[in-house]
């Protein structure tokens, strides 16, 4: 647990003397003395560190992943910057420093024009607000700005039931049986009774309206808590409890320690003599690290309590960038510039800082947070899209069978048009005593009209033909797979904070199962995004971690004192015993100088706070480093366990213990990454008087700013054999560099940052050009090489969704010769595989080496004796006949040629043709962009999983996105459908669950359209002979209750808890997945043998009891229920042929609901109102009742018996000899080889072979 009080290592200021015995820093006045005339102080915080950061730094590249390892500004620390309206929708990068190239367009260049038109002009008055500081009257007089209430909920009291009811209508199928609900009202059409005809629908809605009213209620409890929180507000001088939702822009707010900030606001002042807060903001964008924030110099010394302050902020309109922020703040006559690094966000934590106080700029629903709080692009699963086409051809079925009905009912009028004056159950002729005129028709109103009307009478007892109890079911269904998907103990980390699986998306539970292609990210995804210091290559001497390096469990580590208290690094890094040895004696040698000065940029070089926490010795304390980059903080524990420990981070200095000597180095100035240079750079005041730049950044940007002396080219050639070598490993590489300043350098330097600094338009340009500017004539120092270890399991995870067909690519930021070896060490790449590499610097040159690749393939292909392939088909077998299979390897720079233009359709020809594609130095947009590559293209289902923000379009692309609550914050879990713990989850996750949903979703919605046809079928045949009048001979309560209880409760719970296979099969042998893939559960020839076989049930439920009866006394009403009775038994046994694994709760669905098909039944007839009183206990009492009741379902079940039987043992799929093998052998060794091998296409030959 971090203590906010425990913080001897954050808060010592330059203005404040330490405790700490420093050596004597001096004011470098004699570097600088022309500046000091000028009236610039220049040690320490003074040297216009008053503004330590830009209100606005460069924009950050939209995510190239890479080997290195500098965080965004914009979400780090010092010198926050702004960021683009398109990052902040989730195009947001990893923010890394990567080794990019230049000229990335679709994507990266986008978002960079857009960061700097932000900070190119000045803030016009149409666009800006104006906030009074201390006077919210005066500020909220004009402008009537939000209250800060905030409310997440949809619905009031009043509200309610007609938003509701709007929202449920959107679903076609509810306003379908609304019209007829309707239709049943008049009297010239009404079959049933008047609340019968509505309580279906009535029913349904209250269902929904029931879930959507507790969820709301829960979204108005959350509000109230959250607007009833007190906050401190300063009101006549004193800071005062005020509750949240009365807090109003202009107000100044006091923040203390481990608080949520109420409103966004800007800081004023904290605790802090520099003016720094800490602040964490999880709530916000899920990142857990800290991250800096600042105060103005010129508010930092102004106490709200004891003297009346005023002043003025322009500031932008309420947006949704959370990352950018730009206004003006007018305070004593002075007017400065304000960007993201000095305003805190509604939803963050104050953190190691005991208070801040702000002024409210935004509150409410105006606040950034409120602002992007809505959720992911909904997605609809493709089942429910091909069942709306089903639903269609029956909705043409129901409209032909009321046409042959009303038709019909026509040519009846016509040939008895003599006889319906004395009709009985038709009497055109009124006889009664009061008509007023003899001969007056009645309820006859011509030929024409009572056809019309009979077709829509027919359309209203048909309604059922349209299931409106599907809709219901499926939700219920995917609910209850949700919560065994939730509680799988096989998809637990017990090592993640998030440890189990997340659905964030119930409706595309199904799609699961149906995945063909897999879109993976590398770091974090593939590998934990932990990183570990490997190796250095320092001024050409590569020391590899060999044997010499020490084991952790071996090593004490490196420690310091401050205050009587040990302070030692949290984490362990392995290390070299004669790096370490020349890094203690480092004045001795000249190398040890090269050394010192390496290991000095690993410590200071980044945006890394120290904070200290409790170890279980009283005595030792721990330093944690915290930061948002994985990599850094890997670097600063390494510079750490090598006597170069980090002990203290502020704004203006920073502390390092150099072997045992505490040094202070002022923060002269911090230029951080931007994807034009892919640099970082910090500016310290030594020790000794100097001024040096230490740069570190990827290395094709790097070696061009080298200072290319005689003795430097040999450096810089060995360091570059080193960072091949390391990149063979599959390490994140990073090249360092060192500059000294001499005086008139540093003048120059200085004044054009602080002019940059302050500017008020354009000042990302300015500080660009500046840094560039200091960036020249490096020195190199060497190279680090980091690992990010592959997860547990993802080699077999990434073989098993090959076998089961799908095609895994990795899209990842990384330079190529590192995912190459990723991708060998997660077997994705193997040393059979012929590597096809596309490194294109023009869209000719793209063209051309697609079109050779292409040929190439086709060729292979051809030789092989595969004759034309289709695209679709799977390369996986495709490229097994040849000499070896294909690997596409493609880079960034090629894809902004190829994506978006003429050429996608070469480059998915050829990625065809592959078994792996693997695309290197991809931005966030070009992921997504690749994505929707295959989606445009093909019907195959898409999947993307990732980690980080860079990952948010692929994942909201794909059809399936599963997030990976990883390292780097959980931005894509929040946009994703499903989360889990690590990639090597995704395998049951699909193979098990995927399968699963997709067998249990498929059969559930044949089966609805199966049970709701029969019973259509039994009331057309018996409309054919009662004269097509739509009599009916089931009570108007048994066709309400068959689709809610007789039916629908067994389908409910097959579809939870059948499983065709066990978990053990479906892992064992991933070809099994292919069932899926190939739509074997659901697809057009199962629809329409579904339909026949419901055809041939509805004519033998119907016509057996009607023969028997045939020439009887049995009237309509006790015929209607020996009807309803069959018919009931007759779709629960089909269910129960159906079902595969047998437990209590499916046997209490299907048994009871026969059962309470019985008792219905005898409790509608003892209704003495309804008309057929008694009629079942009458029909009951003869033999032929009971024998029509035994026979129906047998003759009934032949056929689909004998389809069955055929299917199975004849023509068996995988799935089916799965089944039987599960039944009948344990999968003994042999016999399982022989179960996973699985025809071509998924003909279903599975060659099973007994067990020795």
């Amino acid at each position: 647990m971090i203590m906010a009080s425990d913080r001897p290592l954050l808060i010592p200021s330059p203005k404040t003397p330490s405790s700490y015995d420093y050596p004597s820093i001096p004011t470098l006045s004699d570097v600088m003395k022309s500046v000091s005339q000028d009236g610039r102080s220049v040690s320490g915080m003074d040297l216009d560190l008053k503004n330590p950061g830009p209100a606005e730094a460069p924009t950050t590249p939209v995510g190239v992943q890479g080997e290195s390892i500098v965080h965004s500004s914009s979400r780090r620390s010092v010198l926050s910057q702004s960021q683009s309206q398109h990052q902040s929708r989730g195009s947001v990068s990893n923010n890394s420093v990567r080794d990019s190239n230049d000229n990335y367009r679709y994507g990266s260049r986008r978002a960079e024009s857009e960061g700097y038109g932000s900070s190119q002009k000045e803030i016009s008055d149409e666009d800006a607000r104006l906030v009074y500081i201390n006077n919210p009257q005066k500020t909220n007089e004009k402008y009537e700005f939000s209250g800060n209430s905030i409310r997440t909920s949809k619905y009031s009291i009043l509200t309610f039931i007609p938003r509701n009811l709007f929202e449920q209508f959107h679903r076609v199928a509810y306003i379908y049986f609304l019209v007829i609900a309707v239709l049943n009202q008049l009297p010239q059409l009404a079959v049933f009774g008047r609340g019968a005809s509505i309580l279906p629908l009535a029913a349904v809605l209250a269902v929904s309206a029931i879930k959507d009213a507790y969820e709301d209620w829960r979204r108005h409890r959350g509000d109230q808590v959250e607007n009833n929180r007190l906050a401190l507000v300063l009101i006549n001088g004193r800071f005062t409890e005020k509750k949240w939702k009365y807090i109003q822009v202009g107000e100044i707010i006091k923040v203390p320690s481990n608080q949520s900030l109420p409103c966004d606001m800007v800081l004023l002042s904290t605790s802090d003599p520099t003016g720094v807060a800490y602040v964490q903001t999880i709530n916000l964008d899920g990142e857990s690290n800290l991250k800096t924030r600042y105060a103005k110099q010129e508010t930092l010394p102004k106490n709200p309590e004891k003297e009346n302050m005023g002043g003025v902020i322009k500031c932008e309109k309420p947006n949704r960038n959370i990352y950018g922020f730009q206004a003006t703040i007018e305070i004593d006559g002075k007017r400065m510039s304000l960007g993201p690094s000095n305003i805190i966000l509604r939803g963050c934590e104050l953190k190691n800082t005991d208070w801040a106080i702000g002024v409210a700029v935004y509150a409410g629903q105006e606040t950034k947070a409120m602002l992007n709080s809505s959720g992911a692009p909904s997605k609809r699963s493709r089942l429910e899209r091909q069942m709306n086409r089903e639903i269609i051809l029956l909705s043409f079925f129901l409209v032909a069978l009321c046409t042959v009905v009303s038709a019909l009912f026509g040519v009846w009028l016509a040939r008895h048009k003599d006889e319906l004056n004395d009709l009985p159950y038709y009497r055109k002729m009124d006889y009664s005593d009061s008509s007023e005129e003899e001969g007056k028709d009645y309820n006859y109103y011509g030929l024409g009209l009572e056809i019309f009307f009979t077709f829509l009478m027919a359309v209203i007892v048909f309604q059922i033909m349209i299931p409106i109890s599907l809709y219901i079911s499926m939700e219920l269904v995917r609910v209850g797979q949700a919560y065994f998907m939730v509680r799988d103990v096989d998809m637990y980390d017990g090592d993640s904070q998030h440890s189990r699986l997340q659905c964030r998306a119930l409706n595309i539970n199904e799609d699961l199962g149906q995945i063909k292609y897999v879109f993976s990210d590398k770091t974090g995804t593939l590998t934990e995004n932990k990183m570990e210091f490997q190796c250095a290559s320092i001024y050409g001497v590569d020391y590899s971690f060999g044997e010499a390096a020490r084991e952790l469990d071996d090593q004490v580590g490196y420690s310091v004192q401050v205050d009587g208290q040990v302070l030692r690094p949290k984490m362990k890094v392995k290390v070299d015993k004669e790096l370490q040895l020349l890094a203690k004696g480092w004045k001795e040698t000249d190398q040890g100088k090269h050394i010192h000065d390496f290991f000095l940029a690993l410590a200071t070089c980044n945006t890394i706070v120290p904070i200290t926490t409790d170890s279980d010795d009283p005595t030792v304390k721990w330093i944690d480093y915290q930061g948002e980059s994985p990599d850094e903080q890997a670097l600063v524990y390494a510079a750490a366990a090598y006597g170069f420990m980090l002990i203290e981070r502020t704004s203006g200095h920073i502390v390092v213990d150099v072997q045992g000597e505490k040094q202070r180095f002022d923060v002269l100035g911090l230029h951080e990454f931007d994807s034009d240079r892919k640099r970082m750079t910090v500016v310290l005041g030594c020790p000794d008087k100097t001024v040096k730049v230490f740069v570190k950044g990827a290395d094709t940007t790097m070696f061009s700013i080298m200072n290319h002396r005689s003795q430097n080219l040999d450096v810089i050639t060995a360091t570059e054999a080193h960072l091949h070598k390391y990149s063979s490993l599959g390490l994140r590489t990073l090249v360092i560099g060192v500059r000294e300043l001499d005086s008139p350098e540093f003048e120059q330097w200085q004044s054009s940052y602080e002019a940059a600094s302050t500017a008020l338009m354009g000042r990302a340009g300015k500080l660009q050009r500046v840094a560039n500017d200091v960036e020249k004539n490096i020195d190199i120092l060497g190279a680090s090489g980091i690992e990010d270890k592959l997860q547990k399991g993802v080699p077999e995870a990434i073989e098993s969704l090959r076998i089961a067909g799908m095609q895994v690519w990795v899209l990842t930021g990384d330079k190529q010769q590192t995912a190459i070896s990723i991708g060998y060490s997660s077997k994705l790449l193997t040393g059979d595989m012929k590597q096809i590499i596309i490194n294109g610097s023009s869209k000719d040159v793209c063209r051309r080496r697609l079109q050779e690749a292409l040929a190439m393939a086709r060729s292979r292909t051809t030789l092989s004796g595969g004759g034309e392939e289709t695209s679709g088909a799977d390369p996986r077998l495709r490229t097994s006949s040849s000499s070896s299979p294909l690997a596409l390897i493609i880079d960034g720079t090629s894809l902004v040629y190829i994506l978006d233009s003429e050429l996608e359709e070469e480059l998915f020809l050829l990625a065809s043709e592959c078994a792996v594609v693997l695309c290197c130095r991809v931005a966030p947009l070009q992921k997504a962009g690749v994505v929707s590559l295959i989606k445009k293209r093909t019907d195959d289902m898409t999947l993307a999983i990732g980690d980080g923000a860079n990952d948010v379009s692929m994942i909201q692309e794909a059809d399936v996105g599963v997030g990976i609550s990883g390292q780097e914050g959980r931005q894509a879990v929040m946009a994703s459908d499903f989360a889990v713990g690590q990639f090597r989850f995704l395998v049951p996750l699909l193979l098990v669950h995927g399968h699963w949903n997709y067998q249990r979703m498929g059969y559930m919605i044949l089966y609805n359209f199966y049970r709701n046809a029969v019973w259509v079928l039994l009331l057309f045949w018996y409309t054919l002979f009662t004269a097509y009048t739509m009599t009916t001979a089931i009570t108007e309560w048994s066709s309400v209750l068959y689709s809610v209880i007789y039916t629908s409760v067994p389908t409910i719970a097959v579809g939870v808890l059948d499983k065709d296979l066990s978990r053990r099969t479906l892992l064992s042998h991933p070809r099994l997945y292919g069932a899926g893939q190939r739509e074997e559960c659901y697809n057009s020839k199962l629809f329409w043998l579904t339909m026949i076989d419901t055809l041939w049930q509805s004519v033998i439920v119907y016509f057996i009891p009607m023969a028997a009866y045939w020439k009887t006394t049995v009237d309509g009403s006790g015929l209607g229920d020996l009807w309803t009775l069959a018919g009931v038994m007759v779709v629960n046994l089909h269910l129960a042929m159906d079902v595969i694994r047998w437990n209590w709760i499916i046997h209490a669905a299907i048994w009871g609901s026969i059962t309470a098909t019985i008792i219905s039944v005898i409790v509608i007839d003892a209704v003495p109102l309804m008309p057929g009183y008694w009629a079942v206990i009458h029909i009951a009492g003869k033999g032929a009742f009971w024998l029509c009741l035994l026979l129906v379902p047998v003759v009934c079940m032949i056929p689909r018996f004998l389809v069955k039987f055929w299917s199975q043992y004849r023509a068996p799929t995988d799935i089916h000899i799965a089944r039987e093998a599960e039944k009948f052998s344990h999968w003994s060794g042999a016999a399982a080889a022989a179960a996973a091998a699985a025809a071509n296409g998924g003909g279903g030959e599975i060659e099973m072979r007994a067990s020795a």
